[in-house]
């Protein structure tokens, strides 16, 4: 029996995290639907039906269950970039390419009136995924520690790793459902920050994402209420920021469409 748990563990710790838990994707998707205009709710009830934009944030992570090839090994490297410097260089793309690629891609595709109502479909899901990975610090690593899943920590005593604390476990430690923390952090964002963080352009998420994932490796691995206090506000302001910026990107997408 020791010797299975401890086979478990370990596959547990080698498999790649989800860029937010499903909490995670489903607070920005939250805030997202609370900001978009008029028009790009229109246009997200025409593709996604009662689906709102927090079901649609988790489903590419859902979708990785799937055992087709274009799941497999395709889209999976679409969560995540790789920053070696400061700033993204898409000559670090791997050859399936990555989340900016992908980002750009799907993109086209929503814009495009004549592709098909599922491709679209699909599109809308991962720009929204998209982008709240791309404010998940550690979905823009430098390329020597695949994002922190092998930076080894214990979280209030549980091995885990540094990637599973951001996507998951500093949020989950608050006990709240999705919908209560997106309130909790909607009703804290002010005009004045929706006017601020209306920032369409990738290269900016992936900045900031860079400089604060520089400073989220602790010193020691033994992580819990200090590592919370301090880093909490920062997830949160990634979460609010993100949910503003999926908004924000769909309501110029859908205003400038064709």
């Amino acid at each position: 029996m020791r010797r299975f748990l401890m086979v478990v563990l370990s596959l547990a710790l080698a498999s790649p995290a989800h860029a937010w838990g499903p909490e995670g994707h489903r607070i920005t998707g939250a805030i997202a639907d609370a900001n978009l205009s008029g028009l790009a709710r229109a246009q997200v009830h025409l593709l996604l039906g009662s689906e709102d934009l927090a079901q649609a944030a988790t489903w590419p992570d859902e979708m990785k269950s799937d055992p087709d090839p274009f799941w497999q090994k395709q889209a999976s490297p679409w969560h995540y970039v790789t920053v070696k410097g400061d700033d993204y260089v898409a000559s670090d793309a791997p050859p399936e390419g990555d989340a900016m690629t992908a980002l750009a891609r799907f993109t086209a595709t929503l814009r495009d009136p004549s592709a098909p109502i599922e491709q679209r479909r699909m599109a809308l899901r991962f720009i929204v995924h998209i982008i709240g990975d791309l404010h998940q610090p550690l979905h823009a690593g430098a390329g020597t520690d695949r994002g922190g899943n092998t930076v080894q920590v214990t979280w209030f005593g549980k091995p885990t790793n540094l990637h599973s604390v951001w996507d998951s476990a500093l949020i989950e430690q608050q006990g709240l459902s999705y919908s209560e923390y997106a309130g909790w952090l909607a009703r804290a964002i002010t005009p004045a920050q929706v006017v601020a963080w209306n920032q369409r352009d990738p290269h900016v998420w992936i900045r900031e994402s860079v400089a604060l994932r520089k400073t989220i490796y602790p010193t020691d691995p033994a992580l819990s209420w200090s590592y919370a206090y301090q880093h909490r506000p920062e997830i949160e302001d990634r979460l609010k920021r993100a949910g503003v910026r999926i908004a924000a990107y769909l309501n110029a997408v859908f205003d400038t469409a064709p």
